[in-house]
């Protein structure tokens, strides 16, 4: 009989077999920052929320960053499970390697390195993510307000919500939050 393969310990065995929430952290392969400058992260920004769309993952909120990125989603409502995260990611990583190999004169390079997800199923987890996701500019000090980072969703929901449901998020405490966030970010975003 074989025995059982143990997974390796930088690469977690993705839970999807719920739907439901989910909040997700992806980076690139050695944290390079291979995303660096408006252009790129446009791109990968419109890429994420173009695969989202195409994988019917409703977005909550989204930061893309020179060497990582964080989204919060909804699983698509008439899937059974959320194991087509899997299928969107690779597609967002693939194209978005693909396109900055060929800038970079760089084919065959390894972009994308993996990414964690966390199925949120309580409201103050949610919500205190919710604030997270918006507030990371701002953790990486690349922004004092985090509206004014171009590649979040921070000013897309203060223009959509109420301010009172804006207030409210942004209320949620993220000091507790157990995130592996330790990216040293590029301020030529």
């Amino acid at each position: 009989m074989p025995e059982p393969s143990t997974p390796w310990p930088h690469a977690p065995t993705n839970q999807l077999c719920v739907g439901g929430t989910y909040f997700v952290t992806a980076s690139t392969y050695q944290k390079a920052h291979h995303f660096r400058g408006a252009k790129r992260l446009r791109v990968l920004q419109r890429g994420l929320l173009t695969v989202a769309e195409k994988f019917g993952w409703q977005l909550e909120a989204w930061a893309v960053f020179s060497n990582h990125y964080h989204f919060m989603a909804h699983s698509p409502a008439d899937a059974e499970d959320a194991s087509s995260l899997s299928d969107m990611l690779s597609m967002l990583h693939v194209k978005t390697a693909e396109w900055v190999n060929q800038l970079d004169d760089s084919q065959g390079r390894q972009v994308w390195f993996n990414f964690r997800e966390s199925r949120l199923t309580h409201q103050r987890s949610y919500l205190a993510r919710l604030n997270y996701v918006h507030q990371n500019a701002v953790k990486h000090g690349l922004e004092s307000v985090a509206c004014q980072y171009p590649w979040c969703s921070a000013a897309w929901i203060e223009r959509t919500a109420s301010a009172a449901m804006v207030k409210s998020i942004y209320r949620f405490k993220t000091d507790r939050i157990a995130v592996a966030d330790e990216f040293e970010v590029d301020a030529d975003w």
